[in-house]
């Protein structure tokens, strides 16, 4: 019988059918997932009319750019897009500052009850979200932080944030101990061993902690709504879409553009770090 690569003839065949079948399948399942995406940018350039009368279709008959100045201004979306801006900053900031920190800890040193202590922080990621609002609440209306963007900063920030904490606590402990080491020869200590070797290694673990911690505070609803109830200028993108549900109306269209504005940086900010991303979601499931 006839052999191709150490395959029988028909079975070789059947392989190079089978490979551009698969893509051309992936590539419509991909289709399929960003639609909705690409079906709400389309309507952002839509009149109202069009929008419900045109069914499925993608491209706009007339384009029209009148929704995202009314997005923009008139909805106070440029107040609540700063507002993101800083809350997600501040919370990336803070919340892989510490999670790297923790999984450090835990990934390069024993001490007592450390299994135990590791074991509580994962408990905390079967813990509901609403059911801490409340005690966070109360919190920050003792700090006199309510109504202010610090409140939605160290709320969001201050969760268990289980994921990344086992994510840099599995990449620290994967490292050889001759770094340390190496690192003690040359003079240094605890915390520039941390800062100056081991920090700059975990570039894919931070990327993965940005991205995802990204999408969710940029994207975050209940908590802000609760903190900025008596003060609607502070509020972020995801609670500003009430502004386009008027009592008796919506203004879809409206909303479509606001929608597009805000998803945008969230792409931006995944194709700058996907490349780490990838590595990142990797090393996690390798180890």
């Amino acid at each position: 019988m006839i052999k191709d690569r150490g395959l029988p003839l028909w079975q070789g065949t059947l392989k190079r059918v089978q490979m551009p079948l698969l893509h051309l399948a992936l590539v419509g399942l991909g289709f399929i997932w960003v639609y909705p995406f690409l079906w709400v940018t389309s309507a952002a350039f839509k009149t109202t009319a069009e929008m419900f009368g045109g069914g499925l279709n993608l491209i706009p008959k007339e384009p029209i750019l009148e929704n995202f100045p009314r997005a923009w201004h008139v909805a106070k979306f440029r107040v609540y897009f700063f507002n993101t801006v800083i809350v997600t900053a501040a919370v990336v900031s803070i919340v892989v500052a510490w999670t790297s920190m923790t999984g450090y800890a835990f990934g390069r040193y024993n001490f007592p009850g450390k299994k135990y202590l590791l074991g509580a922080i994962v408990v905390t990621l079967f813990l509901p979200h609403g059911y801490t609002i409340i005690p966070v609440f109360e919190l920050m209306k003792k700090l006199r932080l309510l109504n202010t963007l610090w409140s939605i900063i160290l709320g969001e920030a201050g969760g268990g944030h289980v994921l990344f904490i086992l994510l840099f606590t599995g990449f620290f402990a994967s490292l050889p101990k001759d770094l340390e080491d190496a690192a003690l020869i040359d003079g240094c200590g605890f915390v520039r061993t941390f800062w100056n070797v081991m920090l700059p290694l975990a570039k894919p673990v931070i990327a993965t902690a940005t991205i995802m911690q990204f999408m969710w505070s940029w994207n975050a609803f209940f908590l802000p709504l609760v903190f900025t109830l008596g003060k609607p200028d502070l509020r972020t993108l995801g609670v500003g879409m009430y502004a386009f549900v008027g009592e008796y109306m919506i203004d879809w269209t409206g909303m479509a553009a606001a929608a597009t504005i805000s998803l945008m940086p969230i792409i931006f900010v995944f194709l700058l770090l996907q490349r780490y991303f990838v590595e990142g979601v990797a090393g996690a499931i390798k180890g």
